[in-house]
């Protein structure tokens, strides 16, 4: 049985979210999806979205794939939940992101799917450790670990993850900066 979706949709902007919004900045514009490939374990769709009736070429475009059967929602509904992720996308790369975090409810819930599937923790481990060696005070990293241990939503994941890496970078550049100056 497929593991639940762990993320909370309230911080991430549904497809349908976007969509309201880029037809009411275009009224008369145009959002075109074509089915790429279709196989018994994926779909592609390819979503392109034109701000006037007229235009002849798009504003922006979308791609989306996925795994028939990954997760609940592509048990019965893959298609369709395709074909709107790739509308997600297409409205995203126009600049209707309906929320400060570019993915949609829709790619994060996939990105679940797929991290649960590959059973794979993204490399916030790796990050910690990196960090620790850079010099994270050790409260700080005790806190970190039990964090991860009791699992990260999404939101939260990428967070935890931005942070260690701005740490990270900042102890490089504070490094490189020493070295240039001869101590």
């Amino acid at each position: 049985m497929p593991k639940p979706i762990d993320f909370d949709p309230d911080s991430y902007a549904p497809v349908a979210a976007r969509v309201e919004l880029f037809y009411e900045r275009y009224p008369t514009g145009r959002i075109l999806t074509e089915l790429v490939q279709r196989t018994d374990q994926e779909i592609v769709f390819r979503a392109a979205v034109y701000r006037a009736a007229e235009d002849r070429e798009p504003a922006a475009t979308g791609w989306a794939a996925e795994r028939v059967g990954d997760g609940e929602i592509n048990a019965v509904a893959c298609l369709e939940n395709t074909e709107t992720s790739a509308i997600g996308r297409a409205l995203a790369n126009l600049g209707f992101l309906a929320s400060r975090l570019r993915p949609s409810a829709e790619e994060v819930a996939k990105a679940t799917r797929t991290r649960h599937r590959l059973g794979a923790e993204p490399d916030l481990r790796q990050l910690l450790r990196t960090a620790e060696r850079a010099g994270l005070e050790s409260s700080r990293v005790e806190a970190l670990r039990a964090r991860i241990a009791r699992g990260l939503q999404p939101a939260e994941l990428a967070e935890v993850q931005h942070e260690l890496r701005r740490f990270i970078q900042r102890r490089m550049e504070d490094h490189a900066a020493r070295a240039a100056r001869g101590g």
